[in-house]
Order: C-alpha cells, then sequence, then structure tokens
C-alpha cells in the first residue's frame, strides 16, 4: 500500500471517530449544539483531508473546510456539498468551541447531512484509487 493511501485510510479512521462522537451527541438533546456541531466539522475536515492524501494533493494546515474543498476543486475534485454549507460548520473548528455568543443558526440534521454526504463521496472515492485487494 502506498503512503498516500495509508495516510488517506488513517484520516478516513480518524473522521469515522468524529462521526461516532457526532451521532451519540446530535441524540442527546441537552449535548450543546457547539459541542455536536465541532465533530461534524472534525469528521468532515478529515474527510476531505483524506481525499486530498488520496489524491496527492498537498496542503498547508487548516480547519477551513471551504479551503479544502477549494484545493480538491482545483484539481477537478468536486466535493458534494456546496461552500456555503461547509462554510456554515467552518466556525465549530475553533471559534465556537471557546465563545459561541453568535453561533450560527444550524441544526442537527443539516449538519448530519453534511456529514452523510461527504462520508459516501469519501468512501466512493477511496474504492475508486484502491486496487480490489485493498480493504
Amino acid at each position: 500500500m502506498t503512503p498516500n493511501i495509508e495516510e488517506a485510510l488513517r484520516s478516513l479512521r480518524a473522521a469515522d471517530r468524529d462521526s461516532k462522537a457526532f451521532e451519540i451527541l446530535r441524540d442527546a438533546a441537552d449535548a450543546p449544539l457547539a459541542a455536536v456541531c465541532f465533530h461534524a466539522q472534525q469528521a468532515v475536515e478529515k474527510l476531505l483531508k483524506a481525499v486530498l492524501f488520496l489524491h496527492l494533493i498537498e496542503f498547508r494546515r487548516t480547519h477551513d473546510l471551504v479551503k479544502l474543498a477549494e484545493l480538491l476543486r482545483n484539481q477537478g475534485i468536486d466535493s458534494p456539498v456546496p461552500d456555503g454549507a461547509l462554510r456554515r460548520l467552518n466556525p465549530f473548528a475553533v471559534t465556537f468551541r471557546y465563545d459561541d455568543t453568535d453561533i450560527a443558526r444550524i441544526t442537527r440534521e443539516e449538519a448530519a447531512e453534511i456529514v452523510t454526504s461527504i462520508r459516501d463521496w469519501a468512501a466512493k472515492q477511496m474504492k475508486r484509487a484502491r486496487p480490489p485487494s485493498i480493504p
């Protein structure tokens, strides 16, 4: 297995951990939206990075989902989620972890749709790139 595929798989596993935390918190009515959506943002970030690794696209350290999607788009790889939706999750990476006074309006369901769409898309990208013998 090539190093880029190994790194992509590592990123997918990390995204799956954040997705699981998101699902648990999403269903907890008393969980603060900032905490719930932090894990949604982290899952999407790691999924986008997995596809970047997969396609050998270099990127700087960032939490900006729109910038990550733009790097993919510049290489002809379109994300299934529009930049506007990604932009709504961006603040949950850092800003809303420490100050949620101006929290953006996004529902748990909208966040779940974004996570699911990006996860399904990333899985398809991996299947196209990996030989059948690699799980």
